[in-house]
């Protein structure tokens, strides 16, 4: 079995990965949304890294290095998923370590993520991997989603 992590920086290879994402992102329209979606977030630092085995994307990570007073420079993983079909098989925790390596590059002191509430199978994930819940994210939505 092979492993390689790779960047996935064209749009080509964004729609490629769209039924992947999905699993984690339901509300995503379609790939054209994905692209949208991406091309914006890029300007802002985010990366997305592919996890293949065998030449099978697997395994998916959205990230970005940024920075604030609370956390000082960190890492912001903003979407991290791995294919139903291979759960179980320590790609996520792969994954996560190759995030952290990036994290040092990049001068980061933090790793973060949000995970949803109702998310306890992820959440026990995390906890095996060494991260720790430290707060509750409050949200309000400001406009109707739809529009």
């Amino acid at each position: 079995m092979s492993l390689e992590i790779r960047d996935i920086d064209t749009s080509e290879g964004l729609r490629a990965c769209f039924p992947l994402m999905r699993q984690l992102r339901p509300h995503l329209s379609g790939p054209d949304e994905l692209v949208e979606r991406w091309e914006r977030q890029r300007r802002e630092g985010y990366r997305l890294l592919g996890l293949y085995q065998d030449e099978r994307l697997v395994a998916l990570a959205g990230w970005r290095p940024t920075e604030n007073l609370v956390h000082g420079r960190h890492m912001y993983v903003d979407d991290l998923v791995t294919d139903e079909s291979c759960r179980g098989q320590k790609l996520g925790e792969a994954l996560l370590n190759h995030l952290r390596r990036l994290a040092g590059r990049h001068d980061c002191a933090k790793l973060l993520l949000d995970t949803p509430m109702a998310n306890t199978l992820g959440h026990r994930f995390y906890y095996r991997q060494g991260l720790v819940a430290t707060a509750l994210r409050f949200l309000q939505p400001l406009r109707d989603p739809s529009a």
